[in-house]
């Protein structure tokens, strides 16, 4: 109640009193970063959960960055908090529309400014191709809002979870990755353009296997690894247009292949044979 009461009436009068939001926006992200704070402090003295970060030395809180992260579990997400937080810019993800709904989190999210996509399926956008240019539309609004803001733009590459049939439906290109999708990165950089300081190239691992958010409620998680790296944003693809353009489409699918096969060469001496 000492976060979530605070966040609700901040948001509330961002709703009422548009002309404040900027001001609003402050006071909101100020709020979470305190509340994601105090869930840190919980995973270092409540769980036996050791969290190795590396990486965000030199990192500035007033930056716009955009954050690519391989997908192992919810957990992720605290993982990505517990590294970043009053480290770099506040982190703001892509989240499915239906999550608008969840109690409590839905709003908050909102007030925040997380983007909300739609994530049609195959099935759904083969009956209603305009759905894949709504979500198009989306992310540049969420990301021409973002050029005012100092940012960090989180983006899961695979698209879903790492899981055993996953990995073996896709072939296994890599030991413990998916296939990175090149669409999501490149609206984003073609929005925010020359605004990006650069990428943050993040890998997490868990060494004693992959948990779920109740294996870290419970203190079954021995070690969370986080490893942060600064990357620049390849000139060749700024001003590129993926969408109309096969050869951008080409030089974007090149360059996230170059960085999931380190990741993954990472990833194999973190977790060896391990692959769940």
């Amino acid at each position: 109640m000492a976060h979530t009461l605070p966040l609700f009436l901040v948001a509330l009068l961002k709703w009422l009193l548009p002309p404040l939001r900027t001001v609003l926006n402050r006071v909101l992200v100020r709020i979470a970063e305190s509340w994601i704070a105090f869930n840190s402090w919980l995973v270092d003295h409540a769980t036996p959960t050791r969290v190795r970060v590396s990486g965000i030395e030199g990192l500035r809180i007033d930056g716009h960055y955009l954050v690519l992260a391989n997908h192992r579990s919810w957990v992720d997400i605290v993982a990505l908090q517990y590294a970043c937080n009053r480290r770099a810019p506040f982190l703001r993800f892509f989240l499915k529309r239906q999550l608008i709904w969840v109690p409590l989190l839905g709003l908050a999210w909102w007030a925040l400014d997380f983007p909300f996509m739609r994530r049609a399926s195959r099935k759904q956008l083969a009956k209603r191709p305009e759905l894949a240019e709504s979500d198009k539309l989306a992310t540049r609004r969420a990301c021409e809002k973002f050029r005012g803001m100092p940012v960090a733009i989180m983006n899961f590459v695979e698209g879903t979870r790492f899981t055993a049939a996953k990995h073996a439906r896709q072939g296994g290109d890599y030991r413990h990755l998916l296939r990175p999708k090149a669409g999501g990165v490149a609206f984003a950089l073609e929005a925010m353009g020359e605004a990006l300081h650069s990428v943050l190239d993040a890998t997490i691992a868990y060494p004693g296997g992959t948990p779920t958010m109740v294996d870290l409620f419970a203190g079954r998680v021995p070690e969370i690894v986080v490893e942060v790296r600064e990357r620049p944003i390849p000139a060749e693809l700024l001003g590129s247009d993926y969408e109309n353009d096969n050869a951008a489409r080409v030089r974007y699918q090149r360059w996230l292949n170059g960085l999931w096969e380190e990741k993954d060469a990472r990833l194999q001496q973190l977790l060896g044979a391990r692959d769940g």
